[in-house]
């Protein structure tokens, strides 16, 4: 019976139009004072949304998918979430409005990867991933806050070196990451790139020292 609960739930989620609608709060008068905090099983809806928003385009041939791509960010969320993993977290930028409501501005994950060909070293290390903010929100301050804060979290475990992905064609991410002292540590290239023409990945790095 709990199962079909959960499923039910989930697929009145999954058509909810009101998922789907613009924050209405002014976004300078609601970015000006909000925290950082983990994740949690409640904000993964909203978490969701800003992701799919930030990076599936809900125009065009596409937007009858937007829904189904939304969902699938959600369930992976939630698996991430609900693992034992002691290096994985999912931070989220949330401002308390008047009325005492909670709204999500923007989210980031970071988590734990072992050596590949991305750093070329028998280490592991902290990867971000997922850094979105909501369209409203942007300029704000909030991105920059939820790298910072990926800073303090990455200090609390121990490590000291974080890596990202950034397209190239993305110039602004790229500016927000050269700014927050990121420092590109590889070019990447495949054959998807020249068949289908689209933007390399830029893997960037930033060292970390344990007390700044």
């Amino acid at each position: 019976m709990k199962n079909i609960h959960t499923k039910l739930a989930l697929a009145y989620w999954f058509f909810d139009p009101y998922h789907q609608k613009q924050v209405t709060s002014p976004a300078e008068n609601s970015s000006q004072h909000f925290q950082i905090r983990a994740a949690i099983s409640a904000d993964l809806k909203g978490v969701a949304q800003i992701i799919a928003e930030s990076f599936h385009s809900q125009n065009g041939l596409w937007g009858w998918a937007f829904p189904l791509l939304r969902l699938g960010i959600y369930e992976d969320l939630k698996h991430r979430l609900l693992s034992s993993s002691p290096h994985h977290i999912c931070l989220v930028a949330v401002n308390t409005l008047v009325d005492g409501t909670h709204q999500l501005l923007g989210t980031v994950e970071m988590g734990v990867r072992v050596s590949d060909i991305w750093t070329q070293t028998d280490r592991r290390f902290l990867y971000l991933s997922n850094l979105a903010v909501h369209p409203e929100y942007r300029r704000h301050g909030v991105a920059s806050k939820l790298l910072i804060s990926c800073e303090q979290v990455s200090r609390e475990w121990g490590f000291q070196d974080l890596y990202l992905h950034v397209l190239e064609n993305n110039y602004q991410a790229r500016q927000l990451y050269f700014k927050q002292g990121y420092q590109v540590h590889r070019v990447e290239s495949d054959f998807n790139v020249f068949l289908f023409r689209q933007s390399r990945q830029i893997l960037l790095h930033k060292h970390l020292h344990l007390n700044p």
